[in-house]
């Protein structure tokens, strides 16, 4: 009669199975929980670092069968659950209950960026991750409009005095400087005037506990992100870009900006990684990977050109929900699961440091 296996054995053997991403092993990183055994019936939890893990299905296929392969051992049950590891927090800061803060920024106008922050942000809900959208693209606030909002947020008074409530579509609490303007205003600030904007679309908001805040700059290297740098801690920074060369030349002036804000913040802000949008349309193919590959920056993946992703945002619906199944909206979904899992490394080497 074989022995009761235990759960030494079952921690041991689950030790072969390495994230690919942290490239340690699921048990030194602490992910496996929860272990039961009962008359060769095997449970446990395996905890990631994030819902958007690409990679989920096959971790949990791997630890089945390397456990079902131990003598004694009947069945196996696997639940695959997520804890969004963030950095430590303290109350008095403007997000308090936010575990990451990324940045979706250009160097210029019209490469897609409020369209990919749209739909990244939603892609990462469909995980089950709690996300936050905030359009911080105070002269042209357009999320509104590609969230399919037409209501106003409201107002709720705190200890704190009063706040705004985000307003939550397709899964995320969305807030926007377009609802705060009169249709066809334009905006004529300075400086100040725009970093005390980003401060209150921040600190006068009741964003509550989110794994993820994705926040939409303006194109270009202004005030806005650099504001945005001093105010809040960064978890990092996606940087869109088309394929020609132009584009590239004025995407690599973004990472260069925020390198420098590093430098004088003396904050880490990583750049997460590049977007290729627009790919393989007229303006051909792979230039952000070239510059992923010039600047030592990790390439996130490309999005193809697809008319029905402006149809999508101009009907206030993201297209990988209005059309989940095309190319684009898988792009989008694997874009979402690249990012995470850069999120991930970053944290995890912040807590080795």
């Amino acid at each position: 009669m074989a022995e009761a296996v235990t759960q030494e054995q079952v921690l041991e053997t689950l030790r072969v199975i390495q994230d690919p991403d942290l490239h340690r092993d699921i048990v030194t990183l602490g992910f496996v929980k929860d272990i039961k055994i009962c008359d060769g019936n095997v449970a446990f939890k395996i905890e990631l670092t994030t819902p958007a893990c690409p990679v989920k299905d096959q971790l949990k296929a791997q630890a089945q069968e390397v456990v079902r392969r131990l003598p004694g051992v009947k069945q196996v049950q696997v639940e695959m659950t997520a804890l969004v590891r963030g950095r430590e927090r303290a109350p008095q800061e403007l997000l308090p209950g936010v575990r990451h803060v990324i940045a979706v920024a250009s160097g210029k106008g019209g490469v897609g960026k409020s369209t990919v922050s749209a739909n990244l942000a939603v892609a990462l809900a469909q995980t089950g991750a709690k996300v936050g959208l905030l359009d911080a693209d105070v002269y042209g606030p357009t999320l509104p409009l590609m969230m399919g909002i037409r209501s106003k947020p409201l107002l709720e008074q705190t200890p704190e005095g009063p706040k705004i409530i985000p307003i939550m579509a397709y899964g995320v609490k969305v807030i926007s400087m377009g609802f705060f303007i009169e249709e066809g205003q334009a905006i004529v600030w300075r400086g100040p005037m725009l970093g005390k904007a980003v401060q209150q679309l921040f600190g006068d908001v009741l964003w509550g506990e989110l794994d993820y805040l994705v926040v939409d700059l303006p194109p270009g290297t202004g005030d806005v992100p650099m504001s945005l740098a001093q105010m809040v801690p960064l978890s990092g920074v996606v940087i869109i870009m088309t394929p020609q060369l132009v584009a590239q030349d004025i995407g690599n002036k973004s990472i260069a900006m925020f390198r420098t804000l590093e430098q004088s913040t003396g904050r880490p802000i990583p750049i997460l990684g590049i977007v290729e949008n627009m790919s393989g349309s007229v303006f051909g193919t792979g230039g952000a990977e070239r510059a992923a590959e010039r600047w030592q920056v990790p390439f996130l993946g490309r999005v193809p050109l697809d008319p029905n992703i402006c149809v999508g945002g101009d009907a206030g619906c993201p297209s990988v929900l209005a059309d989940p199944d095309s190319e684009s909206s898988h792009a989008f979904r694997a874009l979402a699961g690249a990012l995470a899992a850069q999120v991930s490394i970053q944290e995890y080497r912040k807590r080795q440091a």
